[in-house]
């Protein structure tokens, strides 16, 4: 069975092999330039590497949301602040940063951009100068609702792919695993 192929510097790995076909709009490309070139790539001794996987699946899984979130503006990291919001509401910055494994320097950032996308919101709290607990805005209310079927559609793409509902708590729970620190103690 041949490897799948794909385009844009995309690749499709099968067995060991990557099919690599590199197609772009410019016809004034000269044979054997990176714009032209078509070929196989042996990845048989990366391929059983759970690291290497797990990033090429983050990719896939990644690419499929900028397309699916593409006109909204969310990065994935935005859409969870947002959804730990919503059912969090009042945190602290440390918090969710915390929870969701954002450096503290990075996270101030982030929220700025969703405060400036009107998405979300830092209130004083009483008694702590120098906290702020964080909320969603009506406006972040209704976004993640009305992303919640696109979301809905980009995790069926992948649940599909890997082998449907009766693979999901076992795919998380694998994935849960790998990522908990816990593990990595002592």
């Amino acid at each position: 069975m041949p490897a799948p192929v794909c385009t844009h510097w995309r690749a499709a790995v099968h067995l060991g092999i990557c099919t690599i076909v590199v197609r772009h709009d410019d016809d004034n490309n000269e044979a054997g330039s990176p714009g032209s070139w078509v070929g196989a790539v042996d990845l048989s001794a990366l391929d059983r590497g759970i690291g290497f996987v797990l990033r090429r699946a983050q990719a896939a899984v990644a690419e499929d949301f900028a397309r699916s979130f593409g006109r909204d503006g969310l990065r994935p990291i935005q859409f969870a602040v947002l959804t730990v919001l919503r059912h969090n509401p009042g945190l602290r910055q440390s918090q969710v940063s915390f929870a969701l494994g954002i450096k503290r320097t990075n996270f101030v950032p982030l929220l700025d951009e969703l405060e400036r996308k009107g998405l979300a919101e830092r209130r004083r709290v009483p008694g702590d100068r120098r906290s702020a607990a964080l909320f969603l805005t009506k406006a972040g209310t209704a976004a993640l609702d009305r992303l919640a079927p696109v979301m809905a559609a980009h995790e069926a793409r992948f649940l599909d792919r890997a082998g449907g509902a009766d693979n999901h708590a076992m795919l998380i729970g694998l994935l849960s695993r790998i990522a908990d620190r816990s593990f990595d103690a002592d």
